[in-house]
């Protein structure tokens, strides 16, 4: 097969269809995409929600909630408890074949209801989503097996620990990013067995060390410079860590040591063969794939764990021979398909548990012949379901995703303006929908009316609403986060939240490759660094590895 060049029917630029890609979608069982990457990518995140934690009620119960769902949803919202229960029954509607099925399909997403949180078996995680087997966790999103964590987000086995984003195995850490195996970590990114450092970049096997890059199993360094433990710790302790201000001048210093002084390699990719992309690790034939880990012949993905021969997805966990789909637990040849878990050989679910054999049906559970949510004999299935496909087929909506009016809030609250910014006006020519948020005039303390030292703060603050300058939003200072800041003084965040983990977001949320010479060799190379960020010392994989690993 030779590469195949199309033309995106949303931006109308060309891409190429590798001959493996193709090889893919026929094993696969879906068309070839005529989206690009960017395109097909943005549609399916705008499926997943990254919106404001707020109070709300049940309407099935009238029972009180806590969800990142909207206010005004055209949708009911149950509290997970209730919609996992057999207290309730999907409706099912009869095929129209006057009607397109899409449009069908979204009138019964309407009729059925969402549960308020993503997740399972938790424990006092009321103010998360997208949370699973957690305990004692709060505004926080994406993450397993953690326990005693605030404000985190894509984290796995993370311990006691405050403003932590895409780290694993951490504990007692703050404000980390794309950390793993960490212990008493603050002010750090893409760090490894990391022991009480601060201010640290790419460290691998080091402890006590401060404003250190590039460093590898290295204790008591000042940047770079090694220092005996006595003379360590008197330099350490002329830094005054508990001021806000004196943290902020740091951070500055820190950025200007990334700028100029780090090398940089191409990619973040760790123990990949014949793969391409970033933050890949222990992948077999991942191509155009992002955030992937412990995965084989996985195309064009954003975002996902333990995947085999699949294409065009985004958001999976556990996932094999499937296509087209967005944030999937488990499953297998599951095609055009979202937040479903665990379902077998299915089409266009939306919501679905432990279903098989379904097409078009919305939060059904432990399933098999339904279409619209109605239940068939297999041969009234197989018959109505290849109908539907041919009408699909001549309207021009089969293999293609949900659209955009079917998803469950904004673009503005999802995640796919996290990777892809739009505006209001280009998404509703989309057919999408946008947030329109008042204009925020919250009551409380403003944050630069904060004392600058954490030693100069009391216990009331815990009673107190601050206002965060950017955003307007009020947020609170738990207890239990006092007493953290307190003992690793640590001074009191001025931002809310979720701007802290949007503003940590932003290194890790590039896809798209910018030219560099490599630093060392000079030969031409692709990196995902933009330009604007001033990176001087960009390195290809090679000579990264001789120089620095």
């Amino acid at each position: 097969m030779e590469v195949l060049t199309k033309t995106c029917e949303e931006c109308r630029k060309n891409f190429d269809v590798t001959p493996d890609e193709l090889g893919m979608y026929e094993q696969v069982g879906v068309p070839v995409s005529d989206q690009c990457f960017r395109c097909r990518s943005k549609q399916q995140l705008a499926f997943w929600i990254f919106g404001k934690f707020r109070k709300g009620k049940s309407d099935l119960s009238g029972q009180s909630l806590i969800t990142v769902l909207p206010p005004k949803v055209r949708y009911p919202v149950y509290t997970a408890k209730e919609w996992f229960s057999d207290d309730w029954e999907a409706v099912a509607m009869d095929y129209d074949p006057g009607k397109p099925f899409l449009t069908q399909l979204k009138e019964l997403q309407e009729k059925v209801p969402r549960p308020h949180q993503t997740g399972e078996n938790n424990v006092q995680c009321d103010w998360c989503d997208d949370v699973w087997e957690c305990k004692n966790c709060y505004l926080s999103r994406s993450m397993i097996h953690c326990e005693d964590v605030s404000y985190g987000y894509r984290i796995l086995r993370v311990k006691d620990s405050l403003d932590i984003t895409y780290c694993y195995d951490t504990e007692r850490s703050y404000d980390c990013t794309y950390c793993f195996n960490c212990f008493n970590l603050q002010y750090s990114f893409n760090c490894r067995n990391a022991i009480n450092g601060k201010f640290l970049f790419d460290c691998r096997n080091v402890q006590d060390c401060f404003m250190c890059w590039n460093l590898r199993n290295k204790q008591y360094c000042i940047l770079n410079q090694q220092y005996s433990k006595e003379e360590y710790q008197k330099k350490i302790a002329e830094y005054r860590f508990g001021s806000y201000q004196a943290i902020q001048s740091l951070k500055d210093e820190w950025q200007r040591n990334i700028q100029d002084e780090a090398v940089h390699r191409e990619n973040f990719n760790v123990k990949v063969t014949a793969s391409h992309g970033n933050y890949l690790t222990n992948c077999n034939r991942c191509v155009n794939a992002f955030y992937w880990e412990d995965s084989e012949n996985s195309y064009n993905v954003i975002r996902g764990v333990k995947t085999k021969n699949i294409i065009d997805v985004t958001g999976s966990w556990e996932m094999e021979l499937s296509g087209n789909t967005a944030d999937m637990v488990g499953g297998y040849q599951m095609k055009y398909s979202v937040w479903c878990q665990h379902c077998r050989y299915s089409e266009y679910l939306d919501l679905c548990v432990d279903c098989e054999y379904c097409f078009g049906c919305v939060g059904l559970k432990k399933k098999r012949y339904a279409i619209l949510n109605k239940q068939y004999t297999k041969e009234e299935y197989e018959k109505l379901r290849d109908q539907i496909i041919e009408s699909m087929k001549k309207d021009g909506s089969y293999g293609k995703f949900f659209p955009y009016d079917m998803a469950y809030s904004g673009y503005n609250v999802t995640q796919a303006n996290i990777f892809f910014p739009e505006t209001k006006e280009n998404i509703e020519k989309l057919g999408g929908s946008w947030e329109d948020t008042e204009d925020v005039k919250a009551e409380g303390q403003s944050t630069s009316e904060l004392p600058d030292a954490i030693t100069e703060i009391d216990d009331s603050i815990t009673t107190q609403a601050l206002v965060c300058p950017e955003t307007g939003y009020r947020f609170n200072i738990a207890p239990r986060e006092l007493s953290f800041y307190r003992e690793h003084s640590i001074p009191l965040p001025r931002f809310h939240p979720d701007k802290r983990t949007l503003n940590r977001l932003e290194k890790v949320s590039i896809i798209s490759l910018s030219p560099y010479a490599c630093f060392f060799c000079k030969k031409d190379i692709q990196a995902y660094y933009p330009l604007e960020w001033g990176y001087k010392k960009i390195a290809c994989e090679s000579c990264y590895q001789q120089n620095v690993a």
